[in-house]
């Protein structure tokens, strides 16, 4: 299995009582939870645990909610299939800081200081802003460019994720966000729907938060290791470690390129494509992107029963 890459989720896919079964049933994963609030200063677990929901899907929370919740999942699944080493790792947006941890690139509490730093600088720059982000279904992207370009007057908004096929996501303000779902709609969308999140993600609305990240992202404590990375920009491998850090202070304000990346593993040859954390989006848009390669997810405790017999199905396979 030396051609598995390791997915993780981004902000939208939180939910109140995420990781609670690891919690409860692993010692290692309970740890990763204490560990997060022994750091943070605080009891986040509960708002992960308990909510309200609308506490949780605050910027500032969502974030380190997802990113702690995540890493709680990957540990489990590294403890629990020892054998089982990703050869790369990818994330979408927020996700790609735990791709970080996970590839060996930065420890937890050194990652978890930076989400923290881009959870509240992001929160702020959604205050002072007020945008937020749409999914397009069913068009693609150089026609949704084409819409953008013909509202007038100009609004900011802008294409901020190119997901996998058929699914582009929009960002700008909450206005923009509204003539332009009309529109993309007259054009011939199947869908224009709302995100659970409450900014422009991806675009120039977060240039604030981006010149609060610059400075800490450039002086991380990134370190050199064998698994490989994957990042949102350009959408493709990066081995240099101050290309990454670009990459990241990068990822505030441009697009994301997760399609891209994806193709990029396929042409590396991947064998198992695995998503770890909350819901299973990535798993969806992997297999739309034309993955023909094996593609799970875990979220729950009981997937990893279901990951197991994959495996016992993949090493037969390998064997005969």
């Amino acid at each position: 299995m030396s051609k598995v890459a390791f997915l993780f989720p981004g902000q939208g896919a939180q939910y109140v009582g995420m990781g609670k079964d690891f919690y409860d049933q692993f010692p290692i994963a309970r740890h990763t939870f204490e560990e997060a609030d022994a750091f943070l200063n605080a009891p986040f677990s509960k708002c992960i645990f308990e909510g309200p929901f609308d506490e949780l899907t605050l910027t500032k929370n969502s974030q380190i909610a997802i990113y702690v919740t995540s890493i709680a999942i990957w540990r489990v699944v590294v403890e629990q299939f020892p054998g089982l080493a990703p050869f790369c790792c990818a994330g979408l947006s927020l996700g790609e800081y735990t791709a970080l941890t996970a590839a060996g690139k930065i420890s937890f509490t050194n990652c978890l200081d930076l989400v923290r730093l881009r959870a509240n600088a992001m929160h702020e720059a959604c205050q002072e802003t007020q945008g937020s982000m749409q999914v397009v279904l069913g068009m693609a992207p150089e026609a949704i460019e084409a819409v953008i370009r013909t509202l007038s007057p100009p609004h900011p908004v802008w294409i901020a994720n190119l997901n996998c096929p058929g699914q582009v996501v929009v960002a700008g303000s909450k206005d923009a966000l509204a003539l332009l779902g009309a529109a993309l709609k007259e054009r011939g969308a199947k869908r224009v729907l709302p995100l659970d999140v409450s900014g422009a993600f991806h675009t120039p609305l977060m240039g604030s938060a981006q010149e609060k990240l610059a400075g800490k992202i450039a002086a991380a404590a990134l370190q050199e290791s064998s698994i490989e990375l994957v990042m949102n920009v350009p959408g493709d491998f990066i081995s240099s470690l101050d290309a990454m850090r670009r990459a990241l202070i990068d990822q505030v304000t441009h697009p994301v390129y997760w399609e891209k990346g994806i193709a990029n593993i396929v042409e590396r040859k991947g064998t198992l494509y695995l998503e770890m954390g909350p819901g299973k989006s990535l798993s969806s848009m992997t297999k739309r992107i034309g993955v023909t390669e094996p593609t799970y997810s875990v979220e729950k405790v009981s997937d990893l029963e279901g990951l197991h017999q994959l495996m016992e199905s993949l090493h037969a396979t390998a064997k005969s």
